[in-house]
């Protein structure tokens, strides 16, 4: 029996190291952080410590998630409930459609194609529990709220990790640039997700922490009500402009239902243990 469970822990320590192996990290170090911006109702300036902590250089990718899916035979949210919101050009600001169709595998619906040939893209149109899921098998977390504010700002107390000037995001995130969305926009070469690390990381080493996707963050805001059942995910998308939602900075925050998908919203994972644990 000793022998059984030793090799069974054996096997198990061999699939955590494995699915580790796929995942990059960087390490941000322990320290009294500036976190939040003045005028912010709900992420107001203040100063916090945090322990050192270990987060993903890159999104999750498509082909990380199948990984996963192939292992565990997760089914997602949008699979089930059939409700992704999904985009294309010519819809008006803040408009989605919601197309029975779309899940990670299809992530703007079956009718615009798949993933077989961007499986080094983030995976999209998956919600919040969907990431916990995945956490849970990979052996990681989500970020915290400070903790992906921290690792975002790299050491910068600015709204952008390279300062204030908004344009300097041409060089670190796929984002939209056309004044609305009723025309394609492919500015900056691509019109929705970008392959991770298509565009320069910022000090930390860390890729698209703005642009791309949305990164869901473990975490309460301080508008939140004690029994809310929102989540909260950071950094904007290839969808955000400077005309609409323009959260690709290190200070707003977006809120949405944790069981929502859009073919916008994806995560990186932060290392365990969970915050407060001894490290």
């Amino acid at each position: 029996m000793k022998q059984f469970r030793l090799i069974f822990f054996l096997v198990l320590a061999s699939i955590q190291t494995a699915k580790a192996q796929s995942l990059k990290f960087a390490t941000i170090p322990a320290g009294r952080y500036q976190v939040g911006a003045k005028r912010s109702l709900i992420n107001p300036e203040r100063k916090i410590n945090l322990p050192a902590f270990e987060i993903a250089v890159t999104e999750v990718t498509n082909s990380q998630f199948a990984a996963f899916v192939a292992a565990t035979g997760y089914i997602t949210d949008a699979e089930r409930k059939h409700n992704a919101l999904v985009f294309e050009p010519g819809l008006a600001e803040f408009r989605w459609l919601e197309d029975s169709t779309a899940c990670w595998r299809y992530p703007n619906g079956i009718s615009r194609g798949g993933i077989s040939s961007k499986m080094d893209h983030p995976v999209t149109t998956i919600s919040f529990s969907d990431a916990e899921a995945y956490c849970t098998w990979a052996g990681c977390r989500l970020p915290t709220l400070d903790e992906w504010e921290v690792a975002s700002r790299a050491g910068a107390n600015t709204r952008y990790f390279w300062g204030n000037n908004r344009e300097g995001i041409r060089k670190y995130a796929n984002i939209w640039y056309g004044r609305d969305h009723t025309t394609a926009d492919s500015t900056d070469g691509y019109m929705y997700t970008s392959p991770a690390a298509s565009f320069k990381p910022n000090g930390y080493g860390l890729y698209d922490m703005y642009g791309n996707v949305f990164e869901f963050c473990e975490g309460k805001t301080a508008t939140d009500k004690k029994d809310s059942k929102l989540v909260h995910a950071r950094g904007g998308s290839w969808w955000c402009s400077k005309n609409s939602c323009n959260y690709f900075n290190s200070v707003d925050i977006g809120t949405q239902n944790r069981h929502a998908s859009f073919s916008n919203q994806g995560f990186r994972v932060v290392k365990a243990p969970s915050p407060g644990q001894e490290r």
